[in-house]
């Protein structure tokens, strides 16, 4: 018997997926208890069509990610904060830093996609990696200019 899981089911699958299980299994176990329900011809088409739909979804947001990621790469951002003598900068420049730039210039990047070895301390130019998803990722530059 075909069944659309409802919840995750150890041994047979996760939400959202089509199994074929026993009957009895499928009766008296993961109907019964709300872990599935039958697969009929109207709801395997309902989850074809929200299958469908979540790929053009995903598609959609990988062609904006890729689009933002060429628009911004190489670009120049600048971030100034107070420093001393040396070029030694009072606190750092961190992703959060480096995100609000971003944001002042009209891209909204989140900080977690920012990938800083460490915490910038000197006053200069360095290039920083921007990772937006797996294959999509660009390079800025951020110039770190004292007050």
């Amino acid at each position: 018997m075909k069944v659309i899981l409802l919840k995750d089911v150890q041994g047979q699958g996760k939400k959202g997926e089509v199994v074929d299980v026993n009957e009895g299994y499928a009766r008296n176990f993961l109907i019964k208890k709300g872990f599935a329900e039958a697969a009929t011809p109207s709801k395997l088409n309902d989850i074809a069509q929200k299958k469908s739909s979540a790929e053009f979804h995903r598609a959609e947001e990988l062609k904006a990610l890729r689009a933002l990621a060429a628009e911004i790469k190489g670009k120049t951002f600048v971030v100034a904060l107070k420093a001393g003598q040396g070029g030694k900068v009072f606190g750092s420049v961190t992703a959060s830093s480096v995100a609000e730039a971003l944001a002042a210039s009209g891209y909204e990047v989140d900080k977690k996609k920012i990938a800083l070895p460490q915490p910038i301390k000197t006053v200069g130019e360095y290039k920083i990696e921007i990772k937006f998803t797996e294959g999509i990722s660009t390079e800025i530059i951020l110039a770190v200019k004292g007050e």
